[in-house]
């Protein structure tokens, strides 16, 4: 295969994986702010996370530390949207129950 037919063949797998997506809406996104509040609440639990595993790291210099992290995730996380679901009813709990004799 030439060059030129590896990438009509790859850019055509990529457009033909990509396109449900798009049409499902998959892509649309949610904005640069909430990405970068995840991004931002995703550091501080990694940061409280290094900070517990240290075993050789005083309790009373890492506490007011972490809880000024928790209290900042918090604060991050009341100024996300709630969150969107598509369905209007739950899938299986709205079912009635089955009955076998």
């Amino acid at each position: 295969m030439t060059t030129r037919s590896v990438l009509a063949l790859t850019a055509l797998t990529l457009a033909c994986a990509i396109s449900p997506a798009l049409a499902d809406g998959w892509f649309e996104g949610h904005g640069d702010r909430w990405y970068a509040t995840h991004r931002d609440i995703y550091e501080l639990e990694n940061r409280i996370a290094l900070l517990e595993a240290d075993p050789q790291m005083d309790d009373g210099f890492r506490a007011p530390i972490i809880e000024a992290a928790r209290r900042e995730i918090r604060r991050l996380q009341a100024t996300l949207a709630p969150a969107y679901w598509r369905w209007t009813y739950p899938c299986c709990y709205g079912r009635r129950p089955i009955h076998i004799r």
